[in-house]
């Protein structure tokens, strides 16, 4: 399958990092997508390659999207492009991860009216605000949505990941 990420700078290192390479240990094909080529940089700074620009990020190419948290989903909901290719993969149904501060981007999709998930506990009034049922738990699978808090999280959330995607 083939996996994008939507990231950029400032983003949460362990939050793009683990999935980045737990899905490819599992055979995917990984793509990170954000503002221009080159690097981004996040938290802590370790950096990342860019594979393409969100323009250029086709979601009908992809198989299943993930939005790491940190500081960067803030700066991505701001990109029409990128708004828009979070809500073509709800709209088909496809397979999407977030964590911890990555459900703003799926917010500014407006995808989330009557969906269960979960987030940071620093946006769970914006969650609830978007029409969702906020959880606190380390992980939340709604259909085709798959969340998680932070971090700490990380193994339940791919955990998740990986049997939906199977």
């Amino acid at each position: 399958m083939k996996v994008l990420l939507l990231s950029a700078d400032e983003f949460e290192d362990v939050e793009l990092i683990y999935p980045l390479h737990r899905l490819k240990e599992e055979g995917h094909e990984i793509y990170v997508a954000s503002f221009k080529r080159g690097k981004i940089t996040g938290k802590h700074g370790y950096s990342v390659d860019i594979d393409l620009t969100f323009d250029e990020a086709d979601p009908d190419e992809f198989d299943a999207l993930v939005l790491p948290g940190g500081k960067a989903p803030e700066r991505v909901r701001l990109n029409e492009k990128a708004v828009a290719i979070a809500r073509k993969f709800f709209e088909d149904g496809k397979p999407v991860a977030s964590i911890c501060h990555g459900p703003q981007i799926l917010i500014s999709a407006g995808v989330l009216k009557g969906r269960r998930g979960t987030s940071v506990i620093t946006i769970r009034d914006d969650v609830r605000n978007a029409g969702a049922e906020w959880v606190d738990a380390e992980v939340v699978v709604d259909g085709n949505w798959v969340s998680s808090r932070h971090p700490g999280d990380l193994h339940a959330w791919m955990r998740e990941f990986v049997k939906l995607l199977c």
